[in-house]
């Protein structure tokens, strides 16, 4: 993909399809570390211990009538050529945690895009779902709650 708010996008539907009722999206940008971090989380139907496992897996899907799940893994391949990271936190029924992380100034690390756009899609596309957003740069610090909270 090519920025990290498509992979948002991407990592979010999951979240709605898992029936989150609340999803969390937090970035943080810390140039002094050169370190972007990334972390999307929900209380949707969370994942088995063996699901969370594949879930790196390209060919692994849960989806009906697909063969492949390319979400997480071009995610963590865009971690990976960024020097970054990436960990699956998921209980099943009790939620699931993604947590990406990237060395800003990598050659090879993807731009964020347009977090906007993709908010509005998200909230406009999901209104029964509460979104929470938060982005910190430094001492700059950006929410947005669409429970209006």
């Amino acid at each position: 993909m090519e920025n990290l708010s498509l992979h948002v996008l991407d990592v979010v539907e999951n979240s709605v399809r898992a029936g989150a009722g609340n999803i969390t999206i937090e970035v943080e940008e810390d140039e002094k570390e050169d370190w972007l971090g990334l972390r999307i989380s929900d209380d949707g139907e969370g994942m088995d211990e063996t699901t969370s496992k594949r879930a790196r897996d390209p060919f692994y899907t849960t989806k009906e009538g697909k063969r492949t799940g390319l979400g997480l893994p071009l995610l963590e391949q865009a971690c990976t050529q960024a020097e970054g990271t990436l960990k699956i936190r998921a209980r099943e029924g009790g939620g699931t945690e993604v947590i990406a992380g990237f060395r800003l100034s990598h050659p090879d690390a993807v731009p964020m895009g347009d977090m906007l756009e993709t908010m509005a899609v998200l909230v406009t596309g999901n209104p029964g779902i509460r979104f929470v957003y938060n982005y910190r740069k430094g001492d700059e610090v950006c929410h947005f709650d669409s429970s209006g909270g």
